[in-house]
């Protein structure tokens, strides 16, 4: 195992530290990170304080002076990019409130030479003394939707303490405040990139810690990002990862091991096709894939056979489904205007009778997903009895 200073002296990086008015704190994380490394990038955004004064103390080290603030996911963005032309393989970032511990540096060399071009997250205690509530409240938040969006379940996602393989990472970027961190760690995962946590020591000083995160503002815009995130989740990446590992494995051999032969129960398989049946049938036309996935997730289904169940309303069967939603809701709602339900129904005839149509589509949806749940649940019990049965 090598020592601390083998580490820092094998491993090409350099250590990112944006600042943002933190005037009390910034000297002494700085002469923290000199304890290990020289190769310090600090990206001064647009300070209005004394913090240009400060870092005169230390013109041996390379600065980025932004004239305004731009914001943190700036600052970090333009770090990357000066770490990349003085060609560092890695960055750490660290924040300059005085929250962190260079002496976990080497917790972070150590974790990537085991694993090498991941990107690595520093987990902070959340329950211990002095941590605001938001805070704890809003990495909750973030794991979440991090975890909906990627698979990939994070204790920490907000943590400022990270490790990035620069060069691996996405070439362009969209967001330029707090919710870059979101951004670069959901995007990197969607690359392929292992994101995990390593655990680190944190540190909250309400007599020194300054933060600029605005709750309405960033927690807005931490919504937006992931608003956008889920449904490029939902509409391309998800069903990407279904037949990118499906052409790998083989069509033929994903279905048979992978859906099929799941290690969900019985119910769980059954419930999964009667997800997809309701929602293929629903009068949700248009957030029908987003709703699929989102309560195969809350139900923890397999996403792959509720999608593939959903499909009963291909083009060829929509109008026969349209036109036994409409039979069926016209037992239930009157109208002024009774609709004819034959060759003379027309889009007009349809809009006139939208009430008719929902109920009759929600009726119809509900039967067929507990009928065509029930018989699959028989099916697969009964197939699975007698492959029990030749062993």
């Amino acid at each position: 195992m090598k020592s601390h200073q083998e580490l820092l002296n094998s491993i090409n990086f350099c250590v990112i530290v944006p600042t943002y008015n933190n005037p009390k704190t910034l000297k002494k994380v700085l002469d923290s990170i000199l304890d290990f490394t020289t190769n310090i990038i600090i990206v001064n955004d647009g300070s209005t304080d004394s913090t240009a004064e400060i870092l005169k103390q230390y013109t041996s080290l390379t600065q980025i002076h932004h004239p305004k603030n731009l914001g943190k996911g700036r600052a970090l963005r333009n770090g990357f990019r000066k770490a990349l032309e003085l060609n560092f393989e890695y960055a750490i970032t660290i924040d300059s409130d005085g929250q962190h511990f260079a002496s976990d540096i080497p917790v972070f060399l150590e974790a990537i030479e085991n694993e090498p071009n991941s990107l690595l997250i520093g987990s902070r205690n959340m329950t211990q003394e002095n941590v605001p509530k938001k805070s704890s409240f809003g990495n909750k938040f973030s794991n979440f939707w991090f975890k909906f969006e990627t698979g990939i379940k994070l204790d920490d996602t907000q943590s400022g303490f990270r490790l990035y393989p620069l060069r691996l990472l996405p070439k362009r970027f969209y967001t330029n405040k707090f919710e870059f961190e979101i951004e670069v760690i959901v995007r990197a995962a969607w690359k392929g990139i292992v994101v995990k946590n390593i655990p680190i020591q944190v540190l909250y000083d309400p007599a020194e810690r300054v933060s600029h995160f605005r709750p309405f503002q960033d927690f807005t815009r931490i919504s937006i990002l992931n608003t956008v995130l889920v449904t490029n989740t939902l509409l391309y990446i998800k069903p990407r990862d279904f037949f990118r590992k499906a052409k790998k494995k083989g069509f033929k051999k994903f279905f048979l091991e992978d859906i099929l032969e799941s290690n969900d129960s019985n119910f769980k398989k059954s419930a999964a096709i009667a997800l997809g049946i309701f929602i293929g049938l629903s009068p949700f036309w248009g957030f029908q894939t987003i709703l699929l996935f989102t309560l195969a997730a809350l139900f923890r289904l397999n996403k792959v056979i509720a999608f593939l169940t959903s499909n009963v309303s291909f083009p060829p069967f929509i109008p026969l489904i349209i036109y036994g939603s409409l039979k069926i809701g016209s037992y239930f709602v009157s109208s002024d205007a009774p609709l004819m339900l034959d060759s003379s129904m027309t889009f007009d005839d349809i809009q006139k009778n939208a009430m008719q149509y929902i109920v009759g589509s929600l009726i119809l949806a509900s039967a067929s997903a507990i009928i065509v749940g029930s018989i699959s649940y028989l099916l697969l019990t009964a197939f699975s009895s007698k492959d029990k049965t030749k062993i």
